[in-house]
């Protein structure tokens, strides 16, 4: 106490008083250097009092004026020792060659080499003390978190070294899997087997995790077991973060929520996504969206000739443009259009103005809850817009037009699901139109039409995950539809990547099916994420826990699992994640009087009706909204 009251006093200091106190204490060490090297009483040599003199005063002078007393204690390194070592070596051979061109009766060489050693050594002792003593305090004075490193390699042990500089974090334990290291030290904190962890959870106060270059399945399976000491667990950023300067070692983070969820994370092929977009003028509808903007960013990093966007919230647009003009490095064009896609007028203006090449259609309202209250927009939206879409992409002749559409579209259970259903079958439609017309004549200019289904997608807007966060951090309960409740999960990088490569594989009327991995059961989801924040679930066998789940039942439209193929096989392609199918389609001579009539009754807002049309048009929905 008395040690960290002097220290504290010692803190108060204005910076050059603190500078005085450290050549205070040089000093004092070159004179005791001095005096035990020569072993002569300094009271009655003239020489040893010339040589402290000397020594001391150029010494203290080289340094000063070197930048020695610049660094700060508590983050001082061995580069700093290093360049203090060359200083005082100089200084010493100067002082004995000056002496010997002055005929001093000196010591010979061997014995300044001694004082050498002597002196920089006892300031390098000093110096690492003054710097542990300091970094002990201001540990103490900022934080008392006990902390364990799983990983004691090279990243776990420039983890420590940094946290240690930054004097916020107490380590106490490492862990690692590898049993060579155990019972060694790295900084004088010991290594111990994972299984020992346990013995440690009531000291414990987090989890960092330094094994950035670990197979993601094993990297599941040790998170797994953290999760149940119910301790907060931060990961630090990956090596190609850190060597591409994108963010610091000691840059922690929460467990990346794909992690979680027990498939790899889907890398692109660089050449397919250049060989699709490089040179190509880019339509994006619904650009402002979750799938729409992500489209954006990537087309971006593959040399479009142009990129347009269209998007009906001014808000949204505005964010992507934003964005897109902070990332534009290449000055590639981009046009920003406000409007709905459903105008027929304004997409085919679009195409015409700007020689469309390219378009990726990802205009549609997906919220489930919300279609299923505004049945009428939610119907007029997804549908006529991608008729409108495919209608200008005809009379304009562009390459290629590719729908994103959802898993919800099979054996649809809701409004949503039911509309994007129908949206498919208009892409089916044109795509079969377009087929006949070149195989009449060869010399046609036929747009391929083709769409891509996937599962939920982490972090778009409405995602169950970014749900579970908030309710998390504003204390609970999570709400949960129901406790077997399955989905297919993906990240919206890898969901607009797999499009975008997806569209160099299109022959007309595919529908293009993403590798999802394997289901996720939501409930566990759930609790994973409680736990990796350091809470427990509060339920009948624990009434302390911090966070109950409670079950709400589940929401009209609303199913237990999703499905990706009606009535069809996935064949392979030359994507190893990407799969194609053929489904069953109406013909268009078939499917345009049904699309009239539905319109018909959206624009009389007759809500009966309205679903009635969508019912001719998806005969295997089935409408659980009692409110129609």
């Amino acid at each position: 106490m008395k040690i960290n009251y002097l220290l504290k006093k010692i803190y108060s200091f204005p910076r050059f008083l603190r500078v005085l106190l450290l050549i205070s204490i040089d000093i004092l060490i070159i004179y005791f250097s001095v005096h035990i090297t020569f072993n002569f009483d300094l009271d009655k040599s003239n020489l040893i009092k010339w040589l402290f003199i000397s020594i001391s005063i150029i010494s203290t002078l080289t340094n000063f004026f070197s930048g020695f007393y610049l660094n700060i204690t508590r983050f001082i390194g061995s580069q700093t020792y290093y360049k203090f070592a060359k200083n005082n070596l100089v200084v010493i051979f100067l002082i004995f060659f000056f002496g010997e061109i002055l005929n001093f009766r000196l010591p010979n060489i061997f014995s300044f080499l001694k004082l050498y050693i002597i002196s920089t050594s006892l300031i390098f002792f000093i110096r690492i003390f003054i710097r542990d003593l300091v970094m002990k305090y201001s540990k103490n004075k900022i934080f008392n978190n006990s902390i364990g490193i799983y990983g004691a390699g090279a990243a776990g042990s420039q983890l420590l070294a940094s946290l240690k500089l930054s004097g916020k974090l107490n380590i106490i334990a490492f862990f690692d899997d590898n049993p060579k290291l155990w019972g060694t030290k790295i900084n004088d904190i010991k290594i111990y087997p994972p299984d020992q962890i346990y013995k440690f959870k009531d000291d414990l106060k987090q989890i960092l995790l330094a094994i950035p270059s670990i197979k993601i399945s094993r990297k599941r399976t040790i998170i797994k077991i953290l999760q149940n000491l119910e301790l907060p667990i931060l990961d630090m950023p990956s090596i190609d973060e850190i060597t591409k300067g994108k963010t610091k070692i000691d840059a922690l983070r929460p467990i990346p929520i794909e992690e979680l969820l027990g498939r790899e994370v889907i890398e692109a092929q660089s050449d397919l996504m250049k060989y699709a977009i490089k040179n190509k003028t880019i339509l994006i509808t619904g650009a402002g969206g979750s799938i729409g903007s992500e489209l954006c960013r990537q087309v971006m990093q593959h040399m479009p000739k142009k990129i347009v966007l269209l998007e009906i919230s001014e808000e949204n647009l505005y964010k992507i443009n934003e964005e897109l003009l902070q990332i534009n490095i290449e000055k590639i064009k981009i046009i920003s259009i406000l409007g709905s896609s459903s105008n027929f007028t304004l997409v085919n203006n679009t195409i015409t103005d700007n020689n469309i090449d390219i378009i990726f259609h990802a205009a549609a309202y997906k919220h489930v809850p919300l279609v299923e209250l505004n049945p009428i927009e939610g119907i007029k939206n997804n549908i006529f817009s991608t008729v409108a879409v495919c209608e200008a992409s005809v009379e304009n002749h562009i390459e290629k037009l590719i729908l994103i559409s959802t898993d919800k579209s099979v054996r649809p259970t809701n409004i949503m699901g039911a509309s994007k259903r129908v949206a498919e079958l208009v892409v089916q439609a044109y795509a079969e139109k377009e087929s006949t017309k070149f195989n009449k004549d060869s010399n046609y200019k036929k747009t391929l039409f083709s769409m891509v289904r996937f599962g939920n997608v982490l972090g778009s807007s409405g995602s169950v995950v970014l749900k579970f966060k908030e309710q998390i951090n504003s204390g609970g309960p999570i709400t949960l539809t129901d406790s077997n409740i399955i989905r297919y999960f993906m990240t919206i990088k890898e969901a607009a990547q797999l499009v975008i490569q997806s569209s160099v594989l299109s022959e007309g009327g595919d529908i293009f099916l993403l590798d999802m991995g394997d289901p996720v059961k939501i409930y566990d989801l759930a609790k994973q994420m409680v736990n990796l924040s350091g809470l427990s679930i509060k339920n009948k066998n624990n009434l302390e826990g911090d966070i109950e789940i409670k079950i709400t039942g589940l929401r009209p439209g609303e199913k237990l699992f999703e499905e990706l193929l009606i009535d069809a096989e996935a064949q392979k392609t030359d994507h190893p994640l990407i799969f194609r199918a053929k489904e069953n389609f109406i013909m268009m001579d078939e499917i345009i009087p049904k699309l009239e009539n539905l319109k018909k009754n959206i624009n009389e807002r007759n809500k009966a009706q309205t679903l009635k049309s969508l019912k001719e048009l998806v005969k295997e929905w089935e409408n659980q909204n009692k409110l129609y």
